[in-house]
Order: C-alpha cells, then sequence, then structure tokens
C-alpha cells in the first residue's frame, strides 16, 4: 500500500528508515540516561553520537541469517561504532525498543490524523454557512418527514468531527507510552531512571507497569477510535449516495471534465468517492477487530500480536489519513441543488405539515388520539390520489369547528419548522 500511496507524509512514518531512527534514538539515549549516572563512560557516549549509523540493506542482510530484527539492527549500528558498541542495549530486551518505538510512531501518526480532522471540520463549517438556510426535506426511515436545512446535515457532521478530534486527543495520549523495563517489566538489569529519561526525551510517559510489553489495551483503544472515525466518515458518505440518486437527486459529488462513469453506460455520474469511503471504513473496524484480539496475550508475553501490529498499524492510519482526505475534498466540491429540494419537499403535498395541524387540534379540545385520527385521514389521501393536504384537511367539519380560517393557514408556514436553526448553529460553533 505505502508505495502506491499518494500522501507521503503518513507513509514516511511507516518507512524502515523512520523506524531504525527512532530505534537509534532510543539506544543512544539510553546510553546517555546510563552515562549521566556514571554507569556508561562520557568519551564512550561521544562517539556513538559521532558514529552511530544503520544500513537498511545490511540490515535485511543480517536478519535473513538471524532471524531477528532488532538484533540485525545492532549488529548493523555495532558495525559502524566498534568496541563501543558494548554500552548500546545494556540490560534492554528488543521489546524495550519496539514498544517504545510504535508509541513515537504512532503518536506521529495521530498527531497528523488530528491535522486532517481539523481541516474536515473546517470545511463542514463553512458549507453549514454557506446552506444554513438552504430548506430541504428531512427523512425519517427514507421517508419523508419535516423541513431540515441543507446546511444543519453539516452542522451535524461536524459536531460529530469535533467530538472525532477529540478522540483522537484522547488517543495520542493513551498510545504516548514507552517501557523500558527489561525482559519481564521488573527493571531487573536496568534501572527505572533509564526508563524514565528516554520516555520524557520522546515526548512519551513511562508505563507505570509493564510486562516484557506495553500492555495491548492501550492500542485496541487506538484503533477502535480509528474505526469510530472512519465509520464516521461511512455514515456522512452514505447519506450523500442517498442524497445522488437519480429520484433525489439533491446534491452530488462533482463530476470532473473528462471523468467517466461507466465503461458501459455513458450517462452514469456515480457517488464513487462516497462509496470508496464506506469501503475504507469496513477496513478500519477490520483492523479494530485485530487490535481486540491482541490484548490477550500469553503470561508476560507472546509474539502473536507482532506480525499483526507490523500490517495494521501502518495501513490503518494510512487508511484513515486518505479517507479524512478523501472526504474534505469530496464535500469542499459537493454540488448542491436547492431547487431540486424545493421540488422534493412539494412531492407529499403538504404532508410534511401533518404534525403541526394533529397539535393545533389538540390544543383546541381535541384528544390527541382523535386529532391524529383526523390528520392522519386526510394525510393517507393525499397519499393516495396526490393531493393537497390542506385542502383535503379543510373540508373537514371538525377540522373547520376547531381552527379559523387565518389560523389554519398559518399551520401551513415553513418558517416555523427553521425558527430555531440560528439557535442550533450558535450551539455548535
Amino acid at each position: 500500500m505505502i508505495e502506491r500511496y499518494t500522501r507521503p507524509e503518513m507513509a514516511k512514518i511507516w518507512e524502515p528508515g523512520n523506524r531504525f531512527r527512532i530505534w537509534l534514538d532510543i539506544e543512544i539515549l539510553a546510553m546517555e540516561a546510563m552515562a549521566r549516572k556514571g554507569w556508561v563512560p562520557a568519551d564512550a557516549l561521544a562517539r556513538v553520537r559521532k558514529n552511530a549509523k544503520f544500513d537498511i540493506p545490511r540490515i535485511d542482510e543480517i536478519e535473513k541469517r538471524v532471524k531477528h530484527d532488532v538484533i540485525a539492527f545492532l549488529t548493523s549500528v555495532a558495525e559502524h561504532i566498534g568496541e563501543d558498541s558494548r554500552f548500546l542495549h545494556v540490560g534492554m530486551t528488543s521489546s524495550d525498543v519496539l514498544d517504545t518505538s510504535l508509541a513515537v510512531q504512532m503518536r506521529q501518526a495521530l498527531t497528523l490524523l488530528i491535522r486532517e480532522a481539523r481541516k474536515v471540520f473546517e470545511v463542514l463549517k463553512q458549507r453549514a454557512f454557506e446552506h444554513k438556510d438552504t430548506v430541504m426535506i428531512g427523512r425519517t426511515h427514507g421517508i419523508h418527514a419535516e423541513p431540515v436545512t441543507f446546511g444543519l446535515k453539516m452542522a451535524l457532521w461536524a459536531d460529530e468531527m469535533r467530538r472525532n478530534i477529540a478522540r483522537l486527543r484522547r488517543s495520542r495520549e493513551v498510545i504516548s507510552v514507552g517501557k523500558l523495563s527489561g525482559a519481564v517489566g521488573t527493571f531487573a538489569t536496568i534501572d527505572p531512571l533509564v526508563e524514565e529519561h528516554v520516555c520524557r526525551k520522546l515526548s512519551l510517559r513511562p508505563a507505570p507497569v509493564s510486562t516484557q510489553i506495553v500492555q495491548r489495551d492501550r492500542h485496541a483503544e487506538v484503533f477502535a477510535t480509528l474505526a469510530v472515525v472512519g465509520s464516521s466518515l461511512e455514515k456522512f458518505a452514505t447519506e450523500i449516495r442517498h442524497l445522488q440518486r437519480t429520484e433525489v437527486l439533491e446534491a452530488e459529488e462533482h463530476f470532473s471534465a473528462g471523468q467517466k462513469g461507466s465503461s458501459a453506460m455513458p450517462h452514469k455520474r456515480n457517488p464513487v468517492l462516497s462509496e470508496n469511503l464506506c469501503g475504507l471504513a469496513r477496513l478500519l473496524r477490520g483492523y479494530a477487530v485485530t487490535a481486540f484480539e491482541n490484548v490477550a496475550l500469553w503470561h508476560e508475553r507472546d509474539i502473536s500480536h507482532s506480525s499483526a501490529e507490523r500490517v495494521i498499524a501502518p495501513d490503518a492510519t494510512i487508511v484513515l489519513d486518505f479517507a479524512l482526505a478523501r472526504f474534505r475534498g469530496m464535500i469542499e466540491t459537493l454540488v448542491v441543488y436547492p431547487e431540486r429540494m424545493k421540488k422534493n419537499i412539494a412531492r407529499t403535498h403538504g404532508l410534511l405539515f401533518s404534525q403541526r395541524v394533529m397539535l393545533a387540534l389538540a390544543a383546541r379540545g381535541l384528544t390527541r388520539e382523535r386529532a391524529y385520527e383526523i390528520v392522519q385521514k386526510s394525510a393517507m389521501e393525499a397519499w393516495r390520489k396526490e393531493k393537497d393536504l390542506a385542502g383535503l384537511l379543510w373540508k373537514d367539519p371538525e377540522v373547520r369547528s376547531r381552527l379559523r380560517r387565518e389560523e389554519f393557514r398559518e399551520l401551513f408556514d415553513m418558517k416555523h419548522y427553521l425558527r430555531n436553526i440560528d439557535a442550533i448553529f450558535d450551539r455548535v460553533f
């Protein structure tokens, strides 16, 4: 996936060069902490800082023989620093490097995701205010209900993205934990001061207690958050797919010059971006399931989580980064059709006003049940015969006995449904 990925900043986080640089930082910082305590010669630390390097092809070559990535890495570094290599990795186990490095990479990735999620929020906010007063029918169960505005729909999504940003921030804190506590987490061969120093320098917190690894409930929470964000994008994309259906066509993905929608049918303009986002959300939920499976490991650790994380960590962060950017671009260029919205509102011949009439009749002395029966009777006729609801209702003697003509007409004022839109926007923004 990385080779074909079009957003290189996220992809670079998961490239071997970045991973090995972090490994080297961890090793040198651990040596630095030991040198401060006099456990490692200061001149050796200076030489290591000057000479420490790694060679990726050489690491790959060594790993083919030793079948261990950290040993291959340390061997490559040792070839550059010589005898001073005996001061590297003192008292440490491989997971001290691997888990602390993964925390740094996940922190880097989440920082990019937070940045992109903020951009999505800003675009949704912009479109919300642009269409704050663009009236459309609200739908429940896919059926016409009462009026809303397209801007209100965008405000709803913006508010959800704000929650997603908060979730991503919490996840960044949850995962920003390292450990250098040795083979089973007891600090038997390394001092806790080393862990504290390394973590502080890497903007991490030491795990309060660990085994050979950082506990995977943290990782599961992060991947669950990525899945939640992806599910939000799927929710938004599904709505756009519905709005773009030929029978509805109230909003539509931008169709660029030269774009083609079907190899067979030249007329097609399909919601391909939205459909793509729905598919990517399924991937993210799958990665979360794998992260949940990684929580339960044998005793102080096993290695069953490792192979899975090497796939899901880069893939999940790359997929969500791509999905956020794709959704942002789609919303920026989304084509909105206010006139079609008005036509669709008119298709049910005033049925959207049914609740107001029912409530008005109940306020004038009818039971709610009787008022419901009266309005529903005319509403069903309006459905079947495509007649105007107001005209049918005004023919009903009980309606005319309870409501004056002017009062009745006011019940069919669209502005009534939109009178609190500004107040909602004030609460959201």
